[in-house]
């Protein structure tokens, strides 16, 4: 069963944009669809995802998906396929760090 999270789980508030709320969201690998990081609508499948790949759902693999997502996401990262990769890999690498 798919994980789910909600806005309240989350660390950091994201904007809601409404106007683009019904379009398709991010469902997997493949998707050149552009990534807004400051839609609300857009973060959460995005996440949701990345927690599923790594077989995780506790607050603080979550809030470190959001910490990389927010303070080193580089801007040229700019569709929904290359921020899953990009989160999936670099959370990857610290949690295997702190082990």
């Amino acid at each position: 069963m798919p994980l789910v999270i909600k806005p309240s789980d989350l660390k950091y508030r994201y904007p809601r944009v409404v106007e683009t709320r019904d379009l398709p969201k991010f469902r997997g690998k493949p998707d050149d669809a552009p990534f807004n990081r400051n839609d609300l609508y857009e973060v959460l499948p995005v996440l949701e995802a990345v927690m599923d790949d790594l077989r995780r759902d506790d607050a603080d693999t979550l809030h470190l998906l959001e910490d990389l997502m927010n303070q080193d996401l580089p801007r040229f990262i700019a569709t929904r396929g290359e921020v899953f990769d990009f989160l999936s890999n670099c959370a990857r690498d610290s949690l295997a760090a702190d082990l």
